[in-house]
């Protein structure tokens, strides 16, 4: 009995300290998940100015750029995966590998070959155990993006992209993040890069707006080859910071629910340990009694 109440205390203590270190790492991931968002919010006015500016240029001018016009043969797709620098958030980063695979393989069945570009280790990881090959990787600025990545980024895709598909380039560009919806739930999104997708042009104005007309100096291909580079990285960007912020709040979930499971556990094991003290102490009352009932006897 003795040792059996041994190893419960060493299992209670063991749950205690796990749930001092889990409740730590929650209230982090709670504080960096208020940094996050603001960095999201106070980015996204750069990157709607900049989506806004292109779609002008786009719908009300006439030429065939390379980075606006789809291509007649799609022979290659880049898919970018975003995933966290470290664990402990869930199936945040399963999730996300699962949709980019899930999309390549799609691609796939689409005749297109498939160019994958990595952030973060967990995804560098999970590629070179598999010994899955991939075009770069970009680790160790997931918790608080820089925009120099972004721009790392971009130069790399943009490189391919004007490379084209039959230069070991690609034709295409799709970006694979998580996006923070709320604390609770952080939703995979695929989204198609380049060619661009002028949704805006899609949408009717109000009552009370009316477009502007727009004049481009020099020209609107000019302009097109200054703003693309800029909304490429301002996208970029984006799910950069929107991985982010869901990572931290995923780490925040999966925290507070290890949490609760070690309160749980503690609970258990404390019961166990008060069960095994009350049969001890049973025990050692009977063994009494029945010694003094020996004696007694014995007279």
């Amino acid at each position: 009995m003795g040792a059996q109440l041994r190893v419960y205390k060493q299992k209670i203590s063991s749950a205690q300290t796990t749930k001092k270190i889990t409740k730590a790492m929650e209230l982090i991931a709670a504080s960096r998940i208020q940094k996050a968002m603001a960095r999201v919010r106070a980015a996204s006015p750069f990157a709607k100015a900049v989506t806004s500016a292109v779609s002008a240029v786009a719908t009300h001018s006439s030429i065939d750029h390379p980075l606006t016009t789809e291509r007649a043969d799609i022979r290659r797709s880049a898919v970018v995966i975003f995933t966290s620098d470290r664990g402990l958030a869930g199936a945040f980063n399963s999730q996300i590998l699962r949709e980019g695979l899930e999309l390549a393989e799609l691609l796939r069945t689409q005749g297109k070959e498939v160019v994958f570009y990595l952030v973060g280790r967990k995804a560098v990881g999970y590629f070179q155990f598999r010994r899955m090959p991939s075009a770069a990787q970009w680790v160790g600025d997931t918790d608080t993006p820089q925009f120099s990545t972004a721009e790392e980024i971009s130069d790399a895709v943009l490189q391919a992209y004007r490379a084209g598909g039959d230069n070991d380039g690609v034709d295409e560009i799709h970006l694979v993040y998580n996006r923070f919806v709320s604390m609770m739930t952080q939703s995979p999104e695929s989204v198609r890069l380049l060619p661009l997708e002028v949704l805006e042009a899609e949408e009717a104005p109000a009552q009370a707006e009316v477009y502007p007309l727009y004049e481009f100096e020099p020209d609107a291909e000019t302009v097109l080859d200054a703003l693309l580079p800029v909304y490429v990285q301002s996208r970029i960007f984006n799910a950069l910071l929107q991985s982010s912020a869901a990572k931290h709040a995923a780490t925040q979930k999966a925290m507070k629910s290890a949490s609760d499971n070690a309160d749980k556990l503690i609970t258990d094991y404390t019961r166990l340990r008060n069960n095994a003290r009350q049969a001890e102490i049973t025990q050692q009352i009977a063994e009494i009694v029945g010694g003094a009932d020996a004696l007694s006897s014995g007279k």
